[in-house]
């Protein structure tokens, strides 16, 4: 497996000095604050209208639809001009984010109007994201791909990190018609900079769009079958959130709960993970390996530990199992996302991801779900250390495979 270099267009400036690049990363940062604002009012109007059990309903009821259409966006994202569809499905956020505004303006919010905003968005995200992910490829040369992912994981988490900070404070002082206008502001100058500003500095080839769109679809995992470098990275990537995100989001409550340490030992144990992501981030934008894949795969071995370490009944263990696992998470993350883009076929990157995000919200509930019943019936430290211990012998599989082993961004952008 290769990574090739699409069709020049503009010959793009040195990434350090890229003000296109790097205002778009800060717009895209911004949209992420105004999605966590209105996350975060949406939940909370959702648990004061209904009963926990319909909540939670409400706020899931997108995931099914973007699960459903989400293979159509990728294939659409491979045959369509990636701008375009990142505009219109915008457009059609703002126009639910205005329509509940308008409605919680002139009445009570209802759960019928909070389930149709959920399922659009669901929709809209099925299509936008396969789009926004070919966006990287379009702008920056393979060799500054790692450099791209891990300034945009830098500041998207320092977009949400704030936004939720402050999303509590608005839907307090405003309420939901607030928040969902703040967003809406967020994404109308996304969609201006995208019209205005953002061009293509690579050109990638286009999927035929003389096949059907199922066809396009097919034709993804067909692609796979027959890439086996491709295939296992791919499968690697969709494992990567299967171990520590039930560790997380359900071991650490758990062991909190355990040993008396409070929900504020919670909110510690997951400021380490976030602030030790954007460090590992930032490393790789510095200093990154010259293999990227084998230095990501290799960081995740040591992801594995820091998941074990979770279950040992020590605070400091535990602080220092969530900055280990925030760490290797930002390093890692940043080297393998960067990898994929540049090794997947560039006709092929939206399905690709669609794939890859699919198998990811496929099979994360039943993981979630396993984690809390061995949890449930045997010791507290067993299930972080069978996820820690099968998120280590999952790597194994990515770091034995020769395609993978050879990969080298820097040897790409100079062949």
């Amino acid at each position: 497996m290769t990574a090739t270099e699409p069709t020049l267009l503009r010959t793009p400036p040195a990434f350090r000095r890229d003000r296109l690049v790097q205002a778009w990363l800060v717009i895209k940062a911004l949209s992420d604050a105004g999605d966590a604002i209105f996350t975060i009012a949406f939940a909370w109007t959702a648990v004061q209208i209904a009963s926990p059990a319909v909540a939670g309903l409400v706020v899931a009821a997108g995931t099914v639809p973007r699960a459903i259409v989400l293979l159509v966006g990728g294939a659409y994202a491979d045959r369509k001009d990636a701008r375009r569809l990142m505009v219109l499905f915008n457009a059609l956020r703002v126009v639910v984010l205005v329509g509940v505004a308008v409605w919680c303006l002139a009445a009570q919010p209802t759960v019928a109007v909070l389930l149709i905003a959920s399922v659009a968005f669901g929709l809209c995200d099925a299509f936008f994201e396969p789009a926004a992910g070919t966006m990287p490829r379009q702008l920056v040369s393979t060799a500054d791909l790692p450099a791209y992912s891990a300034l945009s994981q830098t500041l998207s988490r320092l977009g949400t990190m704030a936004g939720s900070a402050m999303g509590g404070f608005l839907v307090a002082a405003f309420g939901l018609s607030g928040s969902a206008g703040l967003n809406t502001l967020t994404y109308v100058v996304v969609i201006v900079f995208i019209v205005l500003w953002l061009r293509p500095r690579f050109a990638l080839p286009r999927a035929s769009a003389e096949q059907s769109v199922l066809r396009g679809v097919a034709d993804g995992f067909r692609y796979l079958g027959r890439e086996r470098a491709t295939r296992t990275l791919v499968i690697a990537l969709s494992g990567l959130n299967l171990a520590v995100g039930p560790a997380i989001s359900i071991g650490l409550p758990l062991q909190a709960t355990a040993h008396g340490w409070g929900a504020g030992a919670v909110g510690v144990f997951e400021a380490l993970v976030g602030g030790g992501a954007m460090a590992g981030a930032l490393v790789v934008v510095r200093r990154r390996p010259r293999r990227e894949a084998i230095g990501g795969f290799a960081a995740l071995m040591v992801q594995g530990a820091g998941i074990v370490a979770l279950g040992v009944g020590s605070p400091i263990v535990v602080g220092a199992g969530s900055l280990a696992i925030g760490f290797t998470a930002g390093f890692a993350s940043a080297l393998l996302g960067s990898t994929f883009a540049a090794t997947a076929a560039p006709d092929y990157l939206g399905r690709l991801g669609s794939i890859l995000r699919l198998g990811d919200d496929c099979l994360m509930p039943v993981a979630m779900a396993l984690f809390g019943l061995i949890a449930g019936i045997l010791p507290l430290w067993v299930p972080f250390a069978l996820y820690g211990g099968a998120m280590a012998l999952l790597m194994i599989m990515p770091l034995r495979n020769p395609g993978i082993r050879a990969i080298s961004l820097r040897d790409a952008a100079t062949s």
